[in-house]
């Protein structure tokens, strides 16, 4: 990576990390704090905790879409500060319904897809993984630094306390966009990036693509559903206040990613990645019962959360993975696209039903709820195709004319090693399907290939 792409993506980490940091902070206090308001029941507190995924899920495509014709900062400028103003709002609010208005405003500042869109224009082809990588660690790193200082700071300033210091951080955002974010001289189209419409329909008529777009979906219902009470447990159950419920959170995040490292070795060293893939969604089955069985006792709820957070890191990491195995070379975008709209649906699905089934069957529902969840996703994950241990890579060279583009595939796909080729005459670039094991990506340079 040069110094712009390596800038690019430290901006870009720090940016998500702001964003998503706020969200995350909010997770473990929330349905505590949301038992407090005015007009609050079951129902409307999961409502309220999950709100925020349905405005993200409906508008990440569109202003992705909207980058493509506008440019790439006025959006997430904009998005920052919607969400800004929700949290302000969210923050503001005495009752249960002003918390409601602010977390859907929140939501509405869905910039994600942008974000990545304003990556790949800042970075070449060939590093652009290396960029989105740099990206996600910094999703990680934010999820456990929140679970982790979540209780504290809401022991020092409350959960309004939490929502002003999310819209703080929002426009610190703005700072790291216009100050920190390389400038672009122009924006493109992504295929690798972003969402193509007139690709969608093909996407979701696929059925192995369909089965990780419900995974990814059952998989966040079921991380919002726990945290609806997973808090409310400890501190009515198990006699944990909140101000040392970090003291779980913390050890447990970081010994469930050492935990999971192994298991990923397995799936891509050994090949193994179906077998490890179903065995993540049986243990968030057990995860479940063991925190069902263990809610009075302070350490069965830890191994709980242990168990589960084992499996749900290592399913976080697995689904991408098996996304960019499987969707077409020149649709990875559009695949991605859906993908993270599902994921969103999945937070917007455990906070509003694990809701009702508080409401109506207490803490014993919403464990039901996530076990049918998980059984329902074991028996639609087994019937997947065992998936290629493939790569993707892409080359640019530059305008093409179609039948140059057509030349340069057929040479491509006669490449040992290369199982998938699409050649784009329009951007000039090809995006390939790879063997890892066969071919040396490193290697692999346009200027090998006539014209």
């Amino acid at each position: 990576m040069n110094k712009v792409e390596k800038r690019t993506a430290r901006a870009l980490a720090l940016l998500f990390s702001f964003r998503m940091l706020g969200l995350f902070l909010i997770l473990p206090v929330f349905s505590i704090y949301a038992t407090k308001l005015s007009g609050a029941t079951a129902s409307l507190i999961g409502f309220a905790l999950g709100v925020y995924g349905l405005t993200q899920a409906l508008l990440q495509i569109p202003f992705g879409m909207l980058s493509d014709k506008i440019g790439r900062k006025p959006v997430i400028a904009a998005g920052l500060v919607l969400f800004a103003i929700g949290s302000v709002i969210a923050a503001s609010a005495d009752s249960i319904y002003g918390v409601i208005i602010g977390r859907a405003i929140q939501g509405a500042g869905a910039i994600g897809s942008t974000i990545i869109a304003l990556a790949a224009d800042l970075t070449r082809e060939e590093q652009r993984t290396k960029a989105m990588a740099i990206i996600g660690l910094s999703i990680g790193f934010s999820f456990t630094i929140a679970m982790a200082i979540s209780p504290v700071l809401n022991n020092w300033i409350g959960v309004n306390g939490i929502f002003w210091l999310t819209a703080g951080l929002a426009l610190l955002g703005l700072f790291v966009t216009f100050v920190l974010v390389p400038k672009t001289k122009a924006h493109k189209f992504h295929r690798d990036a972003e969402v193509e419409p007139t690709q969608l329909k093909m996407i979701l008529k696929n059925p192995e693509l369909l089965r990780l777009d419900f995974g990814i979906l059952v998989l966040h219902a079921m991380l919002t559903a726990l945290f609806l009470i997973i808090p409310l447990t400890l501190q009515q159950i198990a006699g944990v206040p909140e101000s040392r419920q970090w003291i779980i959170y913390l050890p447990v995040l970081i010994l469930s990613f050492i935990c999971m490292l192994p298991f990923i070795i397995i799936a891509e060293k050994k090949r193994k990645i179906k077998q490890i893939f179903i065995g993540a969604i049986a243990t968030l089955i057990i995860a479940q019962l063991i925190l069902f069985i263990g809610k009075q006792n302070e350490l069965l709820t830890a191994l709980g959360l242990l168990v589960f957070f084992t499996a749900f890191t290592l399913l976080e990491a697995t689904l991408p993975s098996l996304i960019s195995k499987i969707a077409p070379s020149a649709s990875k975008g559009t695949a991605t696209g859906v993908y993270s709209s599902c994921q969103f649906l999945g937070i917007f699905i455990g906070g509003t039903v694990g809701g009702w089934f508080y409401a109506g069957h207490n803490f014993s529902g919403v464990f039901l709820f996530s076990i049918i969840l998980g059984l329902i996703w074991l028996a639609i994950a087994s019937t997947m195709k065992k998936p290629r241990h493939l790569g993707t890579h892409m080359l640019n060279f530059g305008a093409l004319t179609r039948v140059q583009a057509d030349n340069i595939q057929k040479q491509l796909l006669a490449v040992d090693g290369i199982i998938e080729a699409t050649v784009m005459c329009d951007d000039g670039i090809a995006y390939l399907k790879v063997d890892n094991a066969i071919i040396d990506k490193a290697n692999l340079s346009a200027d090998k290939f006539k014209r």
